[in-house]
């Protein structure tokens, strides 16, 4: 158990997902300080930490990970990076926070998993859902089975292209070599990994996956059936290239005694339905989102508690992600 007193946190990668997801939480979590940022494009490193009020900035990564101030390490790339820098602060003795995926793939993640247990090193991964009031609402749902025991689970998401996403310098994010796959990869790893949280281990996943509208280099529609360990069944589909009328994004759990419907993206209502009528929670995520997980970690390194998102549970959203989408 690492028994640190207080956490100074060096990034590495301080794009879009820092600025306000996550960047500015290390400051405001207890005993926890955001002391240097990097990217390998100075200018933007100096402009990062001057508007953050972060003391110090490199354009190169052993920079920081080196750095005597820094303690802890996130990763904030894309995934094509994440095992190599995270294997490097490991090494190095400091804990890393990895952004999701946790890598290219489930062999990669394995690889980092493995130099954590070798070197005792903490590894974290950013799936920071496990920690928001939202989903721990949903959570609590199930478990005082307000509709009875879980049957099957139904996860539909129809979104329109993004011009992010297309044209001819197309976001990393629907680049397989850096992203390990598209946008199914991006998004359905919060969503397979919560689930696991709430419902336990997923114990099969198959699926297809094709590049319909040929936008970009990713495939563009994936479709899954998934078994949990518990026998509740699941189903999936994922279409990035449907019409803004078809727009839709939301979770079903089916249960003996009723229905419970959520959203993973886009809104915050959860509603129950049974026999005796619907109940609507409205739960808004907090300013800086992954604030509450954060401070888990914090406490866990500090010897106060325990992270619910770490390396081996990380892991596993990705190992699913590869069966689903396997060729």
């Amino acid at each position: 158990m690492y028994m640190m007193k207080h956490i100074n946190w060096g990034i590495i990668g301080c794009g879009d997902v820092t600025e306000v997801k996550s960047g500015p939480a290390f400051n405001k979590v207890p005993h926890s300080s955001l002391v240097a940022v990097m990217r390998r494009d100075a200018e933007k490193a100096a402009d990062y930490a001057l508007r953050h009020g972060v003391p110090t900035w490199y354009d190169d990564a052993d920079a920081l990970i080196n750095d005597p101030n820094v303690n802890a390490v996130y990763v904030a790339t894309p995934p094509d990076s994440h095992a190599d820098y995270a294997i490097r602060a490991m090494r190095a003795g400091k804990p890393v926070y990895v952004e999701k995926p946790m890598a290219l793939n489930a062999a990669e993640c394995e690889s980092m998993n493995q130099v954590s247990l070798e070197t005792g090193v903490p590894l974290f991964v950013a799936f920071y859902r496990r920690a928001l009031p939202y989903f721990l609402k949903v959570k609590e749902l199930i478990d005082q089975r307000v509709i009875g025991d879980i049957r099957y689970v139904r996860v539909e998401l129809n979104w329109q292209p993004d011009n992010r996403e297309v044209g001819a310098h197309p976001n990393w994010r629907v680049s397989p070599e850096i992203s390990g796959g598209g946008l199914f990869h991006d998004y359905a790893a919060h969503q397979f990994d919560l689930l696991e949280f709430m419902l336990g281990p997923i114990k099969s996943a198959r699926g297809m996956a094709r590049n319909q509208a040929a936008l970009y280099p990713a495939d563009d529609i994936v479709v899954a059936h998934f078994e949990f360990e518990s026998g509740v069944l699941g189903v999936g589909t994922w279409c990035f290239t449907a019409n803004k009328e078809q727009r839709i994004e939301h979770t079903q759990l089916i249960g003996s005694k009723g229905k419970i419907t959520f959203s993973f993206f886009e809104n915050f209502i959860i509603r129950v339905e049974t026999e005796t009528g619907s109940d609507d929670y409205t739960i808004p995520f907090p300013a800086h989102v992954q604030q509450p997980l954060i401070e888990q970690i914090v406490n866990e390194l500090r010897g106060e508690g325990k992270s619910p998102s770490t390396g081996e549970t990380g892991a596993r959203s990705s190992a699913i992600l590869d069966s689903i989408t396997a060729r």
